[in-house]
């Protein structure tokens, strides 16, 4: 299960049907990036295509000696282009691919448009997801909830995406779902309708053990999103901002041009999992070579020690792991009245500190909000915490992120290798990790996670796609990766609606609660 791979299959499957000759990509915005993601331009040159375009761009040029391959998203705006483009064809025959099921009626409509016979095929190929690692994907939309409800045009699109990662993946699943969610159940039953109502695209070979899809809902864990990360490609996210694989580094002082902005490939998953903190020498010495690493690793360094961001860790940690009440509010205290502590970064404690311990008798949430205050931290930032407890506080959590058995567990985690760094700053465990173990030794609730319809696994699951409603994380990505690597014959792919970094995770919180107005969310053109 590599959905790296499953895209990367359909683009060389498009361009070789073609057949030789030179060639022209033609697509929308979303294919743009689910292209770029596996494919690097110069890999795609030496399969002779010489030009990518927009099918919305309205300035193209005509060149009959081109061959054009279509890619697009079945959406109404892109068959009408389409259609438009068919009346006058600009290159000599087409092949067109969209990247989900597409009606009878739009192929119809094509058929009609196309009174030059230059279409050669018309065909659905599944890639309508981002696949950001072999083993995680994404769909690249935020702002998904409003309340505890879909966004209604988000929906459809989330099903979509979620249907195309098991047809590229040829799996049709067993459905469970995380019961405290109605999200989930929504998103659960919308699928199933899609795999009933196309049952024959889901025709696949019978496995001993049937593939399970298990959706999950962001809010049972908002603890894990709101940690500082301590491995490279969770770093860069967190610290510089990855989108589609790119960094942009033109705010690094006295950046050179070349390199404002860089683009990260995921094929190489060792280096993406270390833990940076551990491997910084080797980081050095292996990118002494290369430009890039070597401006991105001085850049984290230099945003680490600025925002004294390992400090901030120890303390996210002992709140998301430890169960020392005093202690935890003294620190997080000592840190809203270090100026030198981001705005951000002071946020952030604030709202660990009230996920954690919102129930403590004596809870010092309250002083906490003053200190902000005291601060000068923004109205926005303020009303925000509130906002993050009624996204995931108690009253919505379907399980217990917070075990009484933590301080146990990681006081042994502790003594058990005292080697390094890695300890301190990488103690937590996101609640996935425990979802999946449950879930691999069989004794994932029903109660909790019930099966969509009559039947049920008898069998430990085998290949198992996780999706998280609200957004995933590299954290997460990166239990999944650990997973597959210690878990023989157990093969996991983890999805979300978007990768999150702290700032993304608070404009989705924010516009759950109604309070952004929407600022982050894409036009809903889908």
């Amino acid at each position: 299960m590599n959905v790296t791979l499953a895209v990367k299959q359909y683009v060389s499957k498009m361009i070789e049907s073609s057949g030789p000759g030179m060639k022209v990509l033609l697509m929308d915005k979303e294919t743009t990036s689910i292209v770029s993601m596996v494919y690097t331009q110069s890999e795609i040159l030496q399969k002779e295509v010489y030009l990518f375009e927009r099918i919305d761009s309205q300035n193209r040029e005509n060149m009959k000696h081109l061959k054009a391959i279509c890619f697009l998203r079945p959406t109404k705006e892109n068959v009408e282009n389409l259609i438009q483009e068919l009346h006058r064809p600009k290159y000599s025959v087409y092949f067109i691919y969209f990247s989900n099921v597409i009606s009878k009626s739009e192929v119809k409509a094509l058929a009609e448009a196309d009174e030059q016979e230059v279409v050669a095929e018309v065909q659905e190929f599944y890639g309508d997801f981002i696949a950001v690692n072999p083993h995680l994907f994404s769909l690249n939309l935020q702002g998904v909830v409003r309340g505890r409800s879909w966004e209604p045009t988000i929906l459809p699109r989330v099903t979509q995406g979620l249907t195309s990662v098991l047809l590229a993946l040829k799996k049709c699943p067993m459905i469970r779902y995380q019961l405290s969610s109605d999200m989930a159940k929504r998103l659960a039953e919308s699928v199933k309708q899609i795999i009933t109502k196309e049952y024959e695209l889901f025709d696949f070979r019978k496995t001993e053990v049937p593939p399970l899809l298990l959706i999950l809902d962001r809010s049972d864990d908002a603890i894990t999103p709101l940690l500082n990360q301590w491995t490279y490609q969770a770093m860069v996210h967190e610290l510089l901002g990855l989108n589609n694989n790119r960094i942009d580094l033109s705010r690094v002082p006295g950046i050179s041009k070349d390199l404002r902005e860089v683009v990260l490939s995921a094929e190489n998953d060792e280096f993406y999992a270390n833990a940076f903190v551990d491997n910084y020498p080797q980081f050095k010495k292996m990118s002494g070579t290369v430009s890039k690493h070597v401006t991105v690793v001085g850049e984290l360094s230099r945003l680490v020690s600025e925002r004294q961001l390992m400090e901030v860790s120890e303390v996210e940690q002992e709140l998301a792991c430890q169960n020392d009440h005093s202690s935890a509010q003294q620190n997080v205290r000592r840190l809203l009245q270090n100026p030198r502590v981001a705005e951000l970064d002071a946020v952030r404690l604030v709202m660990l500190y009230a996920l954690r311990y919102e129930r403590h008798s004596s809870s010092m949430l309250p002083s906490l909000m003053d200190e902000l205050n005291r601060r000068g931290v923004s109205e926005k930032h303020c009303k925000m915490v509130q906002a993050m407890i009624d996204y995931g506080g108690k009253r919505v959590r379907g399980t217990d992120l917070i075990t009484a058995t933590d301080a146990v567990a990681i006081t042994k985690q502790f003594f058990k290798g005292l080697k390094g760094v890695e300890n301190v700053y990488t103690q937590h465990q996101p609640l996935l990790h425990d979802t999946l173990d449950q879930l691999i030794k069989g004794r994932l609730k029903d109660s909790q996670f019930p099966y969509l319809g009559p039947s049920s696994l008898r069998d430990r699951p085998q290949d198992i796609i996780v999706f998280i409603i609200g957004g995933a994380t590299y954290e997460e990505a990166l239990t999944v990766y650990n997973l597959n690597r210690t878990m023989p014959g157990v093969r996991i792919v983890l999805g979300g609606t978007t990768i999150h970094n702290t700032k993304s995770f608070l404009e989705e919180v924010t516009s759950a609660a109604g309070l952004g107005h929407g600022s982050s969310r894409p036009p809903t053109r889908r």
